[in-house]
C-alpha cells in the first residue's frame, strides 16, 4: 500500500513515527503537506495537486489537521475521500471535533457525561451563567483554544465576570464550564483506535497550574483506566465518529467526565509515557479497515 500522512512538517515526533511505522509494516510512506495542496474540482475526475503536481496512487491517509488550518485540512481530506482514497478519520469527524460547542452538544445527545457547561451572547446575563455551572471558581474555555491555551481559571464571581466581559468585548465565542475540584489539576487521555483504549495517561497538571496539558509543563504517567473510564473513552469517540482519537476526561465524584475528543492526538506523550507502539497500532488498524472496504467512503 501507499500510505500518505497529512503533515505541514515530516520532522514532528508524530509524522516520524507514522512514517516509520509505515515502512516496517513493509508499506510505501509519503508525506504531503496539506496547506501546500490545491483542490481542483471537476465533474467526476476530483484531483489534488502538491507542489504543482497531481497526487496519484495514494491507497490511504492519516490526516494530521492542525488546528490553524483545520477548514481547509478538513477540505484536503473531503477531497482525498470524493477519490475514494481510505482516511483514518473523516473529514466530517474532524470538523465536528475541532467545535468545542458543537462536539458538547453530540456528546450530550448520546448520553456521554461532560462537565456542566453554558454558553451564551448576552453579557447582561453573567452571573446567572456563573450559577448553572455552580458557582465560582469556574472554567472559562474559548471554542478555538487549543493545548491549554485560551483557558482560564476564574477563582471568584468577581474575576469571572471581568473575564467573560473582558471575552465578550472582544468578540470571543467561549464555553464556561464547571471547575471540577476533585481532579486536582490532573485529566487522563484515553488513545482510542476503533473500538478500543490501547493506551492511557494521567496528565498531572504543573505546580500552580490548573491546566494539565503537557505541552504546558504537565507530567504523564501510564495508568490502567477502570471499566467504566474506558466506555467513556470509547463511547465519545464513537458518537464523534473519530476513529483514531486521544479522549481527554476528568475524574470526579460522579465519574468520568469527557472533556474533549481529539481527532490529531500527539503520540510523544502517550507513547513515552505507556511504552506502547501506538503508531504501529494505527496501521495495523489501517490495514484491517482498508481490506474490509477498500476506500469505501460510506463509512469506517
Amino acid at each position: 500500500m501507499k500510505i500518505a500522512v497529512l503533515s505541514t512538517d515530516p520532522e514532528l515526533y508524530s509524522t516520524r513515527r507514522l512514517v516509520e511505522a509505515i515502512q516496517h509494516k513493509g508499506h510505501e510512506a509519503q508525506v504531503i503537506n496539506h496547506v501546500r495542496c490545491f483542490l481542483k474540482i471537476e465533474g467526476e475526475t476530483p484531483t489534488i495537486f502538491h507542489e504543482g503536481k497531481a497526487i496519484e496512487g495514494i491507497d490511504a491517509i492519516i490526516p494530521r489537521i492542525g488546528t490553524s488550518v483545520t477548514a481547509f485540512g478538513c477540505s484536503v481530506v473531503r477531497q482525498f475521500e470524493l477519490m475514494k482514497v481510505f482516511t483514518t478519520v473523516k473529514s466530517q469527524a474532524i470538523t465536528r471535533s475541532r467545535d468545542k460547542l458543537r462536539s458538547m452538544q453530540i456528546l450530550a445527545k448520546a448520553g456521554v457525561r461532560i462537565p456542566k457547561t453554558v454558553f451564551a451572547k448576552n453579557p447582561a446575563q453573567v452571573n446567572e451563567l456563573i450559577k448553572m455551572v455552580g458557582g465560582p471558581p469556574v472554567i472559562i474555555k474559548l471554542l478555538e483554544g487549543t493545548q491549554g491555551v485560551g483557558v482560564v481559571l476564574a477563582e471568584t464571581s468577581k474575576a469571572a465576570k471581568s473575564t467573560i466581559e473582558a471575552f465578550y468585548g472582544l468578540k470571543a465565542n467561549f464555553l464556561i464550564q464547571e471547575y471540577v475540584a476533585e481532579s486536582k489539576g490532573a485529566d487522563i487521555r484515553a488513545f482510542v483506535i476503533g473500538n478500543k483504549v490501547v493506551a492511557a495517561m494521567r496528565r498531572q497538571g504543573a505546580e500552580g497550574d490548573f491546566r494539565s496539558n503537557l505541552h504546558r509543563g504537565g507530567e504523564g504517567y501510564a495508568i490502567q483506566l477502570s471499566p467504566e473510564e474506558e466506555q467513556a473513552a470509547i463511547a465519545a469517540a464513537r458518537a464523534l465518529g473519530v476513529k483514531v482519537a486521544g479522549v481527554d476526561m476528568l475524574q470526579s465524584n460522579r465519574g468520568p467526565l469527557i472533556m474533549e475528543v481529539n481527532s490529531s492526538p500527539g503520540l510523544q506523550g502517550i507513547e513515552n509515557t505507556s511504552k506502547i507502539d501506538v503508531a504501529s497500532l494505527i496501521i495495523a488498524y489501517l490495514e484491517e479497515k482498508f481490506r474490509l472496504d477498500e476506500g469505501d467512503t460510506v463509512g469506517v
